[in-house]
């Protein structure tokens, strides 16, 4: 049967569609087979033994191994243009399974200010906790490098930062990682899988993803990926958790070569923790990778239209979008982002009442906690997805009481801004 796995040197548009998958040699089924089996048949009992042993590849116990989810996560690695990746429960325990294989107690991790309240809150109820010396700074190159020290065992940034739009310069805050010795770990959740940010084309070592967003882009499941660029030298010993020996005296960059991160995540997330995504679930996220370039392109042309539109509306205090000009980040942008500047828009009414009462109004806006869903979607980040924050946290991370942060999705913009605009006359109303 012949294959259609895309080539190395296929274009964006058609990796999303072929890579990691071939039609099914059983069946002939071209779409993806959905595995659903707890476990796999060994040829014998070396074939077995060699599995466990890490000797061979292949299929031993699905809280590790499925070729769905297998499918899944090589189409991701190709997108991201890793060497490897590895799907997860959740966008959540990607994060938390990096950040497992990278830092011990007495580690030092230092993270952007502005990131999504989840992983604010990952940090401090558990790597603190656990021992590991926490550091934030602004999401700049010099401000991040300042906080580096010989401990320290990774740099944390998000590729657009949420809700504030932020875009970090990554190929200079990678070279400062790269002189410093530091593993660069790029949130890319808004960069859509590689189609607006490529962060392991400018150095980063790693990206996570939570793959719930516009990965699947229907608000159908929750997934998360990591992806291991294979680029970062782990012998040096920056990393101890990556370059001492196992019980049998290989570390994981004997084991498992340049994808000695990934190998590490599906170790300890899959293998030990079993933060396992379902094949249903990845059979959903193959299916969304499929238009992934058609629905990130839509909802960021109108994204750019409505911050314009909703610039001029005097209701409006300020508008946190990098496609504007005034955005700090805007000329950075223009440089690490390409296809547009994402689909998030966040505008501030000044008020939370206000804000509130716009979210309250609106008719086609659904009001939720997702983003990059086909539907238009928009939460006030202060009362909900950063609440975990301090108030002077939130304020760093660009949220404020009268803020809202609107997802934008497939729907006409005439629609979305004829239903913005009688949002914020109630808004104004509510004063």
């Amino acid at each position: 049967m012949p294959e259609h796995d895309a080539p190395g040197d296929a274009r964006f548009a058609t990796r999303q569609v072929h890579a990691g998958s071939v039609p099914d040699p059983v069946s002939g089924s071209r779409a993806q087979p959905i595995h659903a089996t707890s476990s796999f048949v060994f040829d014998d009992a070396e074939h077995a033994a060699a599995l466990f042993a890490g000797e061979r590849s292949g299929n031993q116990y699905a809280r590790m191994h499925n070729p769905t989810t297998a499918a899944f996560a090589a189409r991701l690695a190709a997108l991201e243009g890793g060497v490897a990746a590895v799907a997860l429960a959740s966008g959540q325990a990607a994060s938390a399974a990096t950040l497992l294989a990278l830092a011990r107690p007495g580690a030092r991790v230092v993270c952007s200010n502005q990131v999504f309240g989840g992983t604010d809150a990952l940090f401090r109820r558990w790597l603190v906790p656990w021992g590991v010396d926490l550091m934030t700074a602004p999401p700049e190159p010099d401000a991040l490098a300042a906080a580096f020290d010989e401990r320290t065992v990774a740099c944390w940034v998000e590729s657009i930062a949420n809700p504030s739009g932020s875009v970090p310069d990554l190929p200079a805050l990678a070279e400062r990682c790269a002189a410093a010795g530091v593993p660069l770990v790029v949130d890319n959740t808004w960069g859509c899988a590689g189609y607006l940010c490529r962060p392991l084309a400018h150095g980063a070592a790693a990206v996570v993803h939570s793959a719930t967003k516009w990965i699947g882009g229907h608000g159908s499941f929750v997934g998360g990926v990591v992806v291991d660029g294979g680029s970062f030298d782990w012998s040096a010993g920056r990393v101890p958790a990556l370059c001492q020996p196992d019980a049998q005296g290989r570390s994981p960059q004997v084991r498992f070569g340049a994808a000695a991160l990934a190998g590490r995540v599906h170790e300890l997330g899959l293998f030990t923790l079993g933060a396992t995504l379902s094949p249903f679930a990845a059979f959903l996220g193959l299916q969304g990778l499929e238009t992934l370039d058609l629905r990130v392109q839509r909802s960021c042309d109108t994204a750019l239209v409505l911050a314009r539109w909703l610039a001029a509306q005097p209701q409006v205090e300020r508008v946190a979008y990098p496609g504007l000009e005034d955005h700090p980040s805007h000329a950075v942008a223009r440089r690490v982002l390409q296809h547009g500047f994402g689909a998030v828009v966040a505008f501030d009414l000044a008020e939370q009442r206000r804000a509130h009462a716009c979210l309250d109004a609106f008719r086609l806006v659904s009001h939720l906690a997702n983003i990059g869903d086909v539907r238009s979607v928009a939460i006030h980040p202060w009362t909900t997805t950063h609440r975990s924050l301090s108030e002077a946290a939130r304020r760093a991370a660009g949220v404020t009481p009268g803020l809202v942060r609107l997802s934008l999705g497939l729907e006409d913009p005439d629609d979305l801004r004829e239903d913005l605009a009688q949002a914020l006359r109630a808004a104004a109303g509510s004063a």
